[in-house]
């Protein structure tokens, strides 16, 4: 957001910030030249004897939109961040808050007006200068359309006001204190362009090329399921990017994109989310070939569908009833060996899953205590089903009052080996409690999702430093309006409890005080059993060292390359030398963010949030 309902990040918003990772298809990126007169499927080598520097990334997940009001899979806010700049960034060392569009931020004494201090050296690809205006008008449309805010309109739900009084000064009033106002995750967007879409639910941004913006890289071309093409931005305020293009390709095999690695076709590969443990072990004894093995910002789980519905109750999809009842859905939960999953699945490649919240972000990392913990014991599930009313026949099947088979379906990500290989285990495990279960693997599982039309997902998101957004995908606010809409919601959750402490978290301002929350709501989530996180796997990827000399990881000392909070890993890589036309290699693997600026941040304002990501297990953002 994902971004795994539709892979998202963590706001990914879209949410999509990580959408369910819809799974929709793997993208992969497979070398491309973006080098006049060059064939679409031209590889890394041609582009670098044509005397241009480009890097390939091959991604296992297909775009579900370039507008970044729609955007929600990890893939697609990933890109986002690319081309248009957010007021503020996050520092790749540590995810402290850094400038961004804004040099300076401030907020009044009750905290209820910031002023922000618009940068006058951002330039937008077509000339014209970047301005205040520019971000006022992308959050006013969110305040005010309902398919502007599709991805991102949690951050803005609780403006009263926004204005921008000058080219420099953007001023945000609020109806309540607000901890997210130096981790706003929105990119702006040139005023002067998106004024003239009619209807931003359904305008994708990929009609003209280029695509006009701000960031460190500027879209130039676009084919569904194929590839994304950007071009550095030579004018980008903090510095233009070494290579001279990016381009992203579209991989539905995994095998077949480190395939490509291996070959030189493409520069990188991050897999679908992840880079398997016979991928991984392989590589490294490649020639050429570096593997990163690191913490990431993901968690792994099982969703539940409670029920669809809309925000005023209307009842949609045909998701099985048995999931409403808490029991039976603690009971699947109790019948999940995590431990299993970690050691057979990931291959030790991952950490054993508990709260809702990676380890990597420690201050708001929740672990159930002993007494809470719903730990694998069978005898335990079924003594819960008994209680909730499905005991087993003469068969050894489950079955209801009325004496229907307890049969489920979880939707699995096609091209994830992940759900294949832990939908085999759950078969066991919940078959031999009696319960049936179909593995319903799909490229696209964004359809059936959006529409209900599921028991069970795999589901995922890569979270950011701040939680905010990756908590208020399940609010009742996060519902759709309509029937088989695309919404912020993650799986339909809508309970009273959990949105009061969701609203009392994001008006504390108070670090430690509102880490106290955040964990109170995922306890809740917990015991509620609407979501399984079975495990926080690494950032397993890999790259050609002999197309790159160096990239930045986030954070720097231990962390993920693709999908980060930010655009260093992009931005910063350096061409390896005699792979890029002249271009010499060298560089730090860290980044300097040496901004000689007053920044006025709030105790406690150096708050980054979850970004959205739902989509093969891998994000929602």
């Amino acid at each position: 957001m994902v971004t795994s309902f539709p892979a998202r990040s963590a706001r990914p918003r879209g949410r999509l910030r990580l959408l369910l990772a819809s799974g929709a298809a793997a993208l992969a990126l497979a070398a491309g030249s973006v080098v006049p007169g060059n064939p679409v499927g031209g590889t890394a080598q041609e582009a670098h004897a044509a005397g241009t520097s480009t890097l390939t990334v091959a991604v296992a997940q297909s775009v579900d939109s370039l507008s970044p009001f729609l955007a929600q899979r990890l893939v697609s806010t990933s890109i986002s961040r690319l081309m248009y700049d957010f007021l503020t960034n996050y520092d790749p060392k540590d995810n402290h808050t850094v400038p961004g569009l804004a040099t300076a931020w401030e907020p009044s004494p009750d905290k209820l007006t910031w002023t922000y201090t618009i940068r006058s050296d951002s330039t937008w690809s077509d000339g014209e200068r970047a301005t205040a205006e520019d971000a006022a008008w992308t959050l006013n449309t969110m305040m005010t359309d309902e398919g502007a805010a599709t991805s991102n309109g949690s951050f803005v739900g609780n403006f009263e006001k926004v204005t921008a009084p000058s080219p420099d000064k953007l001023v945000i009033q609020l109806k309540q204190p607000q901890a997210t106002m130096t981790a706003l995750d929105v990119p702006i967007v040139p005023k002067h362009v998106w004024e003239k879409v009619s209807d931003f639910s359904t305008f994708n941004n990929d009609t003209r090329f280029p695509i006009v913006g701000n960031g460190p890289f500027v879209l130039t071309d676009y084919k569904v399921d194929s590839y994304v093409k950007l071009k550095a931005n030579k004018d980008f305020w903090r510095g233009a990017p070494k290579f001279d293009e990016l381009v992203f390709r579209y991989y539905k095999d995994q095998d077949a994109a480190v395939a490509a690695l291996r070959k030189g076709e493409v520069s990188f590969v991050a897999g679908s989310p992840s880079l398997t443990p016979a991928q991984a072990a392989s590589l490294r004894s490649a020639d050429n070939i570096k593997v990163n093995d690191a913490p990431g910002r993901r968690f792994y789980a099982l969703a539940v569908n409670p029920g669809a519905r809309t925000k005023d109750g209307k009842k949609f999809g045909d998701g099985h009833p048995a999931l409403r009842d808490q029991k039976v859905r603690q009971a699947l939960f109790m019948a999940v060996d995590r431990s299993a999953v970690v050691d057979k699945v990931f291959q030790g490649h991952a950490v054993e899953g508990e709260g809702y919240i990676p380890p990597r972000f420690d201050s708001y990392f929740w672990k159930p205590s002993d007494g809470q913990k719903l730990a694998y014991d069978p005898a335990k599930a079924g003594a819960l089903l008994d209680e909730a009313g499905y005991k087993k026949n003469g068969a050894g099947k489950r079955t209801g009052k009325d004496g229907k088979p307890l049969d489920f379906r979880i939707l699995c990500h096609a091209t994830d080996p992940n759900d294949k290989a832990v939908g085999k285990y759950l078969q066991e495990w919940w078959g031999d409690l009696g319960i049936g279960l179909k593995v319903d693997c799909r490229d696209n599982v964004s359809d059936p999702w959006y529409a209900g039309e599921y028991d069970l997902a795999f589901d995922g998101w890569s979270v950011n430093p701040d939680p905010d957004f990756v908590m208020s995908i399940h609010t009742c606010a996060a519902l759709p309006a309509k029937a088989k809409e695309t919404a912020a919601t993650d799986n339909f959750i809508c309970d009273k409890p959990y949105d009061e402490l969701y609203a009392k978290q994001l008006a504390e301002y108070d670090p430690a005080k509102r880490a106290v929350l955040v964990k109170r709501m995922e306890s809740r989530l917990y015991d509620l059993g609407y979501m399984n996180v079975m495990a926080y796997p690494n950032a397993v990827e890999a790259y050609r060292t002999d197309q790159i000399a160096s990239l930045t990881t986030m954070p720097s000392d231990a962390g993920n390359i693709y999908g980060q909070d930010g655009y260093w890993s992009w931005w910063s890589a350096t061409p390896a030398a005699g792979a890029s036309g002249g271009s010499s290699g060298g560089g730090s693997t860290g980044v300097l963010i040496g901004v000689g600026v007053a920044v006025v941040v709030l105790a406690g304002g150096g708050l980054l949030f979850a970004m959205r990501r739902r989509s093969t297990a891998e994000d929602r953002e």
